[in-house]
Order: structure tokens, then C-alpha cells, then sequence
């Protein structure tokens, strides 16, 4: 990635990157060692794992593998004291906060974000810098959020060069690691779709190959085609994420039956499509209000309802 600089760009492009960077701040932040005892908590690696936490990896497979975001909030209260040394604790509560539209908490915890992951740099070097890098692309999407797009996005842009940096000190660590290849492949993905200089065969390839679990790098891969409009391959990523993430017989991850709803409609597989929307919010009482409205929304569309009727709707189920 030390390769990778920040070009001239229009105007317009600038802020469709701006744009698309406050969106993909979830999958980005959130797709986030020394070596330790193979009993350390690690929801990234199955050898050689890094000391996370119990209650971390609980919070991140809640989010990720069971779309629970109410559970996750009542573990990550706990993490917060009792695995205070962990950047991804400050991760994932940014996150959260971007969902539900508290920006000035997402600023705040973007700097604990990189505050902890600076901390971290002794005792495990790679994911400090990556959580340095998560830490200040968080910050990059609350100036976007504060400022507006045309005025942050020189300074988000700026911002990303120096995500880059932190990310090639982590590469030059280990090119192989699971962690970072699920972060790298994320942020390449979306700037793949967005600027003339990245590769998006190459990023999902990396992700593919070596980033992990399963159910989060297809999820990214899927959201990379469905972005590039190759929505066969995505059906085909989607369906490998929901397959990883299934754990119980009665229990789906309602936002990858989301993702799948709208490549399904896509495809032109109407009739599929609205019955897995139907099914997504089957669990709305786990999913942030944001996410919720959002499904609301697209599944009314997909009945084939006016946009105004649908936003109605979305309203509604507030």
C-alpha cells in the first residue's frame, strides 16, 4: 500500500470519495497482535491469536456474525472498564454512535480509538497501527458529518493519507494477517469504485485469501461487487457470509439477509428479494433504528410503492 498516494481529484469526485467515506465508516472500522496462549480471545485468527478479550470478541461476533447491536452495547458497557486496554472496544462504540447519529461522541471515541491503540504499541505493534489508522478515519468521517462535504473534504482527504501510512507500518509487520487484510480489502474495495488507482480484483483477492472470519471478508467482498455491479459474484459472497455466520437453525444475521434482498432485487428475483427484507426485520428489535428505517424503506420500494409513501412508512417505525 506504500505505493498508494492521494491524487488531484474534481471536485465532484472528491466528494463522492467524502461521501462514500462517512457511509462505509462501519465496515471499515469495525472489519478491524505479539503472540499469545492459543486460549487468548481473537474473533480474527484461529493460530497464534491476539489478546483481545472475552468480552470484546463477544461485542465484535454479536455485531458481525449475529447482527445484534443491543447485545453488543451490554457487553461493550462492560469491556469498557473491564478491557480498557482494548482499541476496538472504542471502535465499535464509535460505530455504534455513527448508526444513531451521535456525531460528537463519534469524534470523542475515535480519539480513545487512537489514544488506547497508541498505548498498545509495545506490547503489539501491528494492531496498534491499526487501530491508529481506524482512529483517524473515524475522525475524517466526523469532520465530513461536522463540516459538510464540501468543506471537510480536503481535510478527510489528508486524514487518509495518514490511515495509509499507519497502514503500511502494519503491513510491514505481517502481509498475512488476517486483521489487517479484512481492514486493507474493505478500504480498498470502496476506493476501488471511487478512484482510478486501486485495483478491486487485487483487494478481493487479499480478502479472500487471507482476511478473516469468514462471515465479514464475503460480506465485504459482496459489498465491493454490488458496488461494482457484479451482482452474480456478489450473490455468491453474500451467500458464503450468511453460511459462515449461521450458528443456530432459528438465528440469521438480519443485515446480510438485507444485502442479499437487495442484490436479489437486483437480479430481478423480486419476489425473493421482499421476502428476505420481510425476514430482516423479523429481528428489527436487535438492529440500530437507522438500519431499521433504511430496511423499511427499500423493502416499500421493493412492493413498489412511491418514494414519498415509503419514507412515510420508514417514519413510521421509528
Amino acid at each position: 500500500m506504500s505505493s498508494l498516494r492521494i491524487p488531484r481529484l474534481s471536485s465532484h469526485r472528491a466528494g463522492s470519495l467524502a461521501t462514500r467515506l462517512g457511509s462505509g465508516l462501519l465496515a471499515l472500522s469495525l472489519s478491524l497482535g505479539m503472540a499469545l496462549p492459543t486460549f487468548a480471545a481473537d474473533p480474527f485468527r484461529t493460530s497464534n491469536p491476539h489478546e483481545i478479550g472475552d468480552l470484546t470478541e463477544d461485542a465484535f461476533e454479536a455485531i458481525f456474525k449475529r447482527g445484534d447491536y443491543k447485545e453488543a452495547e451490554r457487553l461493550l458497557a462492560r469491556a469498557e472498564t473491564a478491557e480498557a486496554d482494548e482499541p476496538l472496544v472504542q471502535a465499535m462504540l464509535a460505530s455504534i454512535a455513527y448508526l444513531n447519529g451521535e456525531f460528537a461522541q463519534v469524534s470523542q471515541r475515535a480519539e480513545s480509538t487512537k489514544k488506547v491503540a497508541q498505548a498498545l504499541e509495545s506490547k503489539d505493534p501491528l494492531r496498534s497501527h491499526l487501530y491508529q489508522a481506524v482512529g483517524i478515519f473515524m475522525e475524517g468521517a466526523s469532520v465530513l458529518k461536522s463540516q459538510g462535504v464540501a468543506r471537510g473534504t480536503p481535510t478527510a482527504l489528508s486524514m487518509l493519507q495518514q490511515v495509509f501510512n499507519h497502514m503500511d507500518a502494519a503491513e510491514a509487520i505481517d502481509p498475512t494477517d488476517p486483521e489487517l487484510n479484512l481492514l486493507k480489502g474493505y478500504m480498498d474495495l470502496m476506493l476501488a469504485v471511487n478512484l482510478p488507482f486501486s485495483n478491486p480484483d487485487e483487494a478481493i483477492a487479499s480478502m479472500e485469501q487471507y482476511g478473516q472470519p469468514a462471515y465479514l471478508s464475503q460480506r465485504g467482498i459482496a459489498i465491493g461487487y454490488r458496488d461494482l455491479d457484479r451482482n452474480e459474484e456478489a450473490l455468491a459472497a453474500v451467500n458464503k457470509a450468511i453460511e459462515a455466520a449461521s450458528n443456530a437453525p432459528n438465528q440469521r444475521n438480519p443485515e446480510l439477509l438485507y444485502l442479499k434482498a437487495q442484490l436479489l432485487l437486483r437480479l430481478n428475483r423480486d419476489d425473493e428479494g421482499a421476502a428476505l427484507f420481510r425476514e430482516a426485520l423479523d429481528y428489527r428489535d436487535q438492529l440500530p433504528e437507522t438500519v431499521t428505517q433504511r430496511i423499511v424503506h427499500e423493502a416499500c420500494a421493493a412492493e413498489g410503492a412511491d418514494g414519498d409513501n415509503c419514507s412515510l412508512r420508514a417514519d413510521k417505525d421509528k
